[in-house]
């Protein structure tokens, strides 16, 4: 894959070392769904600095507003969870199966190093597998499944895990960090979507840092409980009751081995922003996304979608009797494992897209076809 087009200009960062080192400490603090709260306080702390008001639900869904009095509502949105696993059942030798929480993959879990979250802190364990010598002999190889990926925390006894205060229900997230991959690539757990989460409040520290007015609220929202179906955008959409709604989430680069374009589409990572065809998206509001990143010279690709996107989009664009909304998405390798991959250039083009687009819309803004 290529990386560079032949006018490609000179790329202007907009992360900076300060806000980087936010990422990372963001990134790797666990935020299972249903437990997002420790990253939710630590988003709101960044973000403070640059809003006026701020406003958290009782799942845990947190609001950074600047202009709250105003009448007309832009909400800017991604969403904090990450997908994880629960201990559902601990067998008398002392091993623990699970079940998901969330779009968590068993084909990756084999030998991976996880977080058991507990009332008396972290207990660490992994997903033990047979060794390759024994699974030879003739006999078809089982390949991972629910019913054959289990945990093991060096217990020997169902009285010993629980004596390290792990229960049924237990949470459980891999241990996996934030790296910078060849100084092009961010790469972690749960980039999907944190990385969101992160780039809106880069938004409102931009407004901040360039002394930006608003002629309208804004809304920047860090939305719980994505992963088990949009859930805490569905909460969070009735409360705020926007006029407007531009959600980022990321979406798959389809460049590497075993993907289908014709299915998926052709995106890769360092191409720009991804905006998206689908019935949740306004087209108005998707061609304002269109003209800004073409006026302010932001490489993007485009993404269609089918019957909906999979995305906090389709909850606020059907909530409060229909809201324009709009989705602008972040490519991303290997969705759903510990190696996640985004490039650091789609992250300040993303941010950028996002930023020129509010200086686009106007106060009372109408989006309809026709009146």
């Amino acid at each position: 894959m290529s990386e560079k087009t032949p006018d490609k200009k000179q790329h202007v960062p907009v992360v900076n070392e300060t806000s980087l080192a936010f990422l990372e400490r963001y990134i790797n603090n666990p935020s299972p769904t249903g437990f997002e709260w420790k990253g939710q306080q630590m988003w709101l702390d960044y973000i403070k600095p640059y809003i006026d008001e701020y406003y958290v639900d009782n799942y845990g869904t947190t609001v950074g507003i600047i202009n709250p009095q105003a009448e007309y509502k832009v909400v800017i949105e991604a969403h904090a969870d990450e997908i994880s696993w629960y201990v559902n059942y601990i067998t008398s030798d002392g091993l623990i199966y699970v079940i998901r929480n969330g779009g968590s993959d068993h084909q990756i879990a084999p030998s991976k190093r996880v977080n058991i979250h507990t009332d008396k802190g972290i207990v660490k364990a992994v997903f033990g597998w047979p060794a390759i010598h024994t699974r030879l002999g003739g006999e078809k190889e089982e390949a991972p499944t629910l019913k054959n990926i289990f945990l093991d925390c060096g217990c020997t006894s169902k009285e010993e895990v629980e004596k390290l205060g792990i229960h049924v229900g237990s949470v459980i997230t891999y241990e996996d960090e934030f790296m910078v991959l060849n100084d092009r690539y961010y790469v972690g757990r749960a980039l999907d979507n944190r990385v969101g989460g992160f780039m809106i409040a880069e938004v409102a520290r931009l407004l901040k840092e360039n002394n930006k007015q608003l002629p309208f609220g804004l809304y920047i929202v860090n939305a719980v409980q994505e992963e088990i179906g949009l859930r805490g955008a569905e909460m969070i959409a009735h409360h705020i009751k926007p006029n407007v709604a531009i959600i980022t989430d990321v979406t798959h680069d389809t460049q590497t081995p075993m993907i289908n374009k014709i299915v998926q589409g052709d995106l890769a990572c360092g191409r720009g922003p991804v905006v998206s065809y689908a019935p949740a998206v306004q087209n108005n509001l998707n061609k304002l996304l269109i003209d800004t990143a073409q006026k302010a010279d932001i490489p993007f690709q485009r993404q269609a979608s089918s019957r909906s996107t999979g995305t906090d989009t389709d909850a606020f664009a059907y909530s409060n009797d229909g809201v324009p909304s709009a989705l602008i998405s972040l490519p991303l390798r290997y969705m759903h494992t510990t190696v996640e991959m985004i490039h650091k250039e789609d992250v300040d083009n993303v941010i950028r897209l996002i930023y020129e687009s509010l200086l686009s819309i106007e106060a009372g803004q109408n989006f309809k076809y026709f009146n």
